[in-house]
């Protein structure tokens, strides 16, 4: 097994962060890295807000007014709370563009799968990482604050920082619990090794 196999096999998401947050240049190799996703025309249908110190309260509070008139104040002090988990927390933006053989589709799953490398990537630089998103993911006040246009969409808030304790082992399950083997139209086997 390869190690990078062996890296993804350990890989995991892990809630409990603190400072210190990965440095602006392992965030920068990070980002990198995120731009190497698939990318269907070479469109870069992504962008990145980085949010840390002071703005994680900002965010904080975009997500409590995103609760609604009619929240209690503990749904609206848990919303605030929720960006201060992690010392850093990334923004993942789809950002698709017009293309006639590119449909937004494609190109909003080319940005996940940026999240995805930019996670890998922290996580490789030995930091922690939880890919949230939820409901302020897709509240128009949590987007028109955070600068979206409204073709945007974002992609998930990915909380980063030093693992201040690891999570008990997830069981994870086996391929053939999830994959099967098509053999032609209306043929499917189950998948074995």
């Amino acid at each position: 097994m390869s190690s990078i196999t062996q890296f993804l096999m350990e890989r995991s998401s892990e809630p409990r962060l603190e400072a210190p947050a990965p440095p602006r240049d392992v965030v920068d190799l990070a980002l990198q890295c995120a731009a190497r996703a698939p990318d269907h025309a070479l469109l870069r249908p992504w962008r990145y807000l980085v949010i840390e110190g002071q703005a994680l309260a900002a965010l904080g509070d975009l997500f409590a007014q995103s609760c609604g008139a009619d929240a209690s104040e503990k749904t609206r002090e848990n919303a605030r709370n929720a960006p201060l988990r992690a010392p850093m927390v990334i923004v993942g933006i789809a950002s698709p563009k017009p293309h006639k053989k590119v449909p937004d589709v494609e190109q909003v799953m080319s940005a996940a799968s940026g999240m995805s490398f930019l996670s890998l990537a922290l996580s490789d630089a030995g930091y922690g990482i939880m890919w949230r998103s939820g409901a302020f993911a897709y509240d128009a006040a949590v987007r028109k604050g955070l600068g979206l246009s409204e073709d945007e969409i974002i992609t998930g808030f990915l909380y980063t920082g030093t693992v201040s304790s690891r999570k008990p082992p997830v069981p994870r399950p086996s391929s053939g619990e999830f994959v099967e083997e098509w053999l032609g139209p209306e043929q499917l086997r189950p998948w074995s090794v």
